[in-house]
């Protein structure tokens, strides 16, 4: 290959790079939820699909906070979970497949929050072990079925971890020392709360609206920011 067409092609190669890293988020629709005006939301127990057992539980005990700050009124989710174990639904499974309509006659919230956790814990390997949550929601009309929204987040403990010095033996005792940590503390619980506030906290881009609640509640009605 000539040096002039070469210098096209990888000219060309860096355009394309550019370009496919600028290409903005599309705008979630948000038509069904701003008619819906949800006040109140009922947090169904989350759908595990992480090997660790406690992943439900973990989760489920961070979804309020951020939920009560957007300007929802949050039903108690340990009434919740305790009202379907007295009727026989001892599964998240089998509470999420309850119909929407009954869930509203039961609870009588405007909103459920469905949940699933499909990573949740550490993974090993010889020079870097890494806690991660990662979680999806979906917030269903309990009045007439329709999807108001829909939504995923992630966090790591990778994210701030920084080997790039003290060659391999300084990686082999980072690793070593970051593993004892993951052990010794419940890092998972404490990564499961920073996965929450990015899945839930309002404002953020094609993110939950504000609740009425909100101070803010006036913003979901302005033109979404590109």
């Amino acid at each position: 290959m000539k040096m002039p067409t070469l210098l096209k092609s990888l000219a060309l190669g860096l355009t394309l790079t550019l370009l496919g890293g600028c290409v903005t988020q599309t705008p979630y629709d948000y038509t069904a939820f701003k008619q819906s005006k949800p006040r109140s939301i009922l947090v169904m127990p989350p759908v595990n699909s992480s090997p660790d057992v406690q992943a439900g539980y973990s989760m489920l005990s961070h979804v309020t906070l951020p939920l009560s700050e957007a300007g929802y009124y949050v039903l108690p989710v340990a009434v919740v979970d305790e009202t379907f174990k007295q009727n026989g639904v001892m599964s998240a499974d089998e509470a999420q497949a309850i119909p929407t309509a009954k869930l509203h006659e039961i609870f009588g919230a405007d909103a459920a929050l469905y949940l699933e956790i499909t990573e949740y814990g550490v993974s090993y390997q010889l020079i870097a072990s890494e806690v991660a949550v990662t979680a999806k929601a979906k917030l269903v009309d309990l009045r007439d079925g329709r999807l108001l929204w829909d939504g995923s987040a992630r966090a790591s403990s990778a994210e701030n971890q920084n080997n790039n010095g003290g060659g391999l033996i300084g990686l082999l005792v980072a690793a070593a020392v970051e593993q004892i940590m993951n052990s010794l503390t419940d890092r998972s619980h404490q990564i499961a709360g920073i996965t929450s506030a990015r899945l839930l906290t309002a404002g953020m881009p094609n993110g939950i609206l504000r609740g009425p609640r909100s101070p803010q509640y006036a913003e979901n009605d302005k033109p979404a920011q590109q």
